[in-house]
């Protein structure tokens, strides 16, 4: 009898674990889980990608800046020459203004007025 007991459960439990294994994996073959695990496999592939061509660019403008002094050097060329100062030029003036009239008594001041502002 114990023989029966034993080997009757033993059969349920293996049923139980059985049918649990097939509802979850019919469970996984839905169309609403397939698309969820599409979409995640595709967003991770993203971000792998993403994470790859981060790196790619660095490694780019790293050996691109080597080069550059590589060839600066080779060439002899400055890689921060001094530029001249900036010009300033002066106003244009209005030659119809009152002060360029002959005997004007217009007072001049001594400096640009358009530097004001």
């Amino acid at each position: 009898m114990f023989r029966r007991t034993f080997w009757f459960s033993t059969g349920v439990a293996a049923g139980v674990w059985a049918t649990t294994k097939v509802n979850r994996k019919l469970r996984q073959l839905t169309p609403e889980h397939l698309a969820v695990a599409a979409t995640n496999k595709a967003i991770e592939a993203g971000h792998k990608l993403k994470d790859r061509a981060v790196g790619f660019a660095l490694d780019v403008r790293d050996n691109m800046a080597q080069r550059e002094e590589e060839l600066g050097e080779a060439l002899g060329i400055n890689a921060n020459p001094e530029l001249p100062a900036p010009r300033r030029f002066a106003a244009i003036e209005n030659r119809n203004n009152p002060k360029y009239a002959e005997g004007s008594t217009y007072k001049t001041y001594p400096y640009n007025r358009n530097e004001d502002h």
